[in-house]
């Protein structure tokens, strides 16, 4: 496994001096829009429908899924949408003069994702009706699942993330990917995440509370990245995400002042994150 760190670690290193390769985010995630009216929603409405954490990306109203023959699911909760609506009015100046003036008045309504609705068939969108087929990895599953004092394993919103202190790696739905490989590179990428729990490999980028683009925020980004791209490698799909691991890092590196020794003493540690999702033990 030695080897394969170090031919992993030097080919990354090779990427990031051959030049910026675009960051990814290997799943779909459309904006929020109306199904009724297909208009996209704007504004501060993309940051409210868009932090519900839904795959769906259409919404609708009660009266709206009713109209289409169908209905919200009982229980299910609604969620703001904002709106300004202008209202004219007729003002008199101290010379008796008239002018019409418009107001701006804030107001808001309440959607339902269409996941929370149920529709006639005929009434579903083309693009959700047909529902993508994902084919899982046998070795990649292996590996998930044999990691010794794993994390759970949650697909409840369209977000890849690690909660240290729910000890919870949250994984978009896996049928949402570009492909098999590219789920499991995340996968591999929050799992390494988790071995820096305290209960694990205790380390201070996961264990202590981080700032976002600080130092240790990119140095921890470095590790689960390398981490998944030695996971890869041990289930053989190292070539297919080379490229994408490599764009990622080297965004990070950006912040770190583009030192490509960064990436080797992250590899030290993503080592040690790897052989412990493995279940290699230090003698």
């Amino acid at each position: 496994m030695n080897k394969v760190y170090e031919i992993i670690t030097d080919q990354i290193i090779e990427k990031l001096e051959q030049g910026v390769c675009p960051w990814r985010m290997p799943w779909s995630s459309d904006a929020p829009k109306n199904l009724t009216s297909g208009k996209a929603y704007r504004g501060i409405n993309i940051l409210l429908l868009g932090s519900q954490g839904y795959a769906n990306p259409y919404w609708l109203t009660f009266k709206q899924a009713k109209s289409l023959g169908g209905h919200v699911k009982k229980g299910a909760k609604s969620t703001p949408v904002v709106f300004w609506k202008t209202y004219s009015t007729t003002e008199t100046n101290d010379e008796g003069e008239q002018a019409e003036k418009g107001r701006f008045v804030l107001r808001y309504f309440r959607v339902f994702n269409l996941d929370q609705c149920e529709l006639p068939a005929d009434k579903m969108p083309e693009d959700v009706a047909t529902t993508k087929h994902f084919d899982p990895i046998p070795k990649c599953e292996q590996v998930a699942k044999a990691m010794p004092n794993a994390p759970a394993i949650t697909h409840q919103s369209q977000r890849a993330c690690y909660s240290p202190l729910l000890d919870i790696v949250n994984m978009p739905q896996p049928e949402s990917f570009d492909a098999p490989t590219a789920y499991y590179g995340t996968l591999f990428h929050e799992l390494t995440h988790s071995t820096g729990h305290e209960s694990r490999l205790n380390r201070d980028s996961i264990t202590d509370p981080v700032r976002f683009g600080s130092h240790t925020y990119s140095r921890e980004e470095l590790i689960a990245e390398m981490g998944a791209a030695f996971l890869n490698g041990h289930c053989g799909i190292d070539a297919s995400t080379l490229d994408n691991s490599a764009a990622y890092i080297h965004g990070w590196l950006k912040r770190l002042k583009n030192d490509p020794k960064l990436v080797v003493q992250a590899a030290g540690k993503a080592q040690r994150a790897s052989d412990y999702i493995l279940g290699v033990k230090y003698e």
